[in-house]
């Protein structure tokens, strides 16, 4: 019985574990003064537990948009290795120049990564915005992606203790009643050493690691900020597209969000 017991309790948390991968497109700061090179790191991870990184198997897309101008960036990507504290993981780097004022909407389509504990296939469509000089202009865009998380909020420019709010769509249409999950980066990034650091807190119990919430009706949620630092929202399964390779195919929708303290 207690062979069975612990079984199910290591099933369950791998599961877990396959429902906690995020996939990162990770800058150190959202919100510049002034123009600057920036690196953006594409790690596909676990980033609160630091369980392990994973493979990734490639990016199809991958473009910014700046005051309603997009720009090809998969060119410039470098393949990097990734070594966390459990594994080393395939990822990619990008240095870019954010020259322009105003709001640099980066976009990234993965390759689907097939999870052998779901034998599904995942893919993690992501974005994250760094703003120039504090001047707003394209954050709030519609995109139309298959899968998506547009902001209601800035998403660089959060005080940690208030909130975020945002709307699931795909393909220009509300998700009513999506899950989200909710993670905090728990893990310090070298973006040098390409390091990914242990986990900074301990969560009292698992919940706390997979935090779940739910859009209303219309699509939107809300979440309260309750630390500084880079926060990732989640929206499970919501694409259009629902095979690939004979396989059931899960189309997410991430977005990243950095808090700030008062000081």
């Amino acid at each position: 019985m207690k062979k069975k017991l612990l079984t199910c309790l290591a099933s369950l948390c791998i599961l877990t574990n396959a429902n906690a991968h995020f996939q990162m497109m990770y800058t150190e700061e959202m919100a510049l003064d002034m123009a600057k090179k920036v690196k953006l790191n594409l790690v596909f991870t676990h980033p609160f537990s630091g369980a392990y990184t994973m493979n990734m198997k490639g990016v199809e897309e991958l473009y910014v948009i700046n005051k309603k101008k997009k720009k090809d960036l998969k060119k410039d990507l470098k393949e990097v290795l990734y070594k966390d504290i459990h594994s080393d993981g395939k990822g990619y780097a990008l240095t870019y120049k954010a020259r322009r004022m105003g709001d640099h909407l980066f976009v990234m389509t993965p390759a689907p990564y097939y999870d052998e504990t779901t034998k599904n296939y995942i893919q993690q469509i992501t974005k994250t915005i760094i703003n120039v000089a504090g001047i707003p202009s394209d954050w709030d865009t519609d995109l139309g992606l298959t899968a998506e998380i547009v902001p209601l909020t800035k998403p660089y420019a959060i005080w940690a203790g208030s909130s975020f709010t945002g709307i699931v769509k795909s393909n220009k249409k509300v998700v009513p009643y999506a899950q989200i999950e909710v993670k905090y980066l728990n893990r310090d990034i070298d973006t040098k050493t390409n390091t990914l650091g242990k986990p900074r807190i301990k969560a009292p119990q698992n919940a706390f690691v997979n935090m779940i919430i739910k859009t209303n009706s219309m699509g939107e949620f809300t979440f309260a900020i309750p630390k500084s630092g880079t926060w990732g929202f989640k929206a499970i399964d919501i694409g259009n597209t629902k095979e690939y390779k004979g396989k059931k195919l899960e189309q997410d929708a991430v977005l990243w969000i950095q808090a700030k303290d008062m000081k």
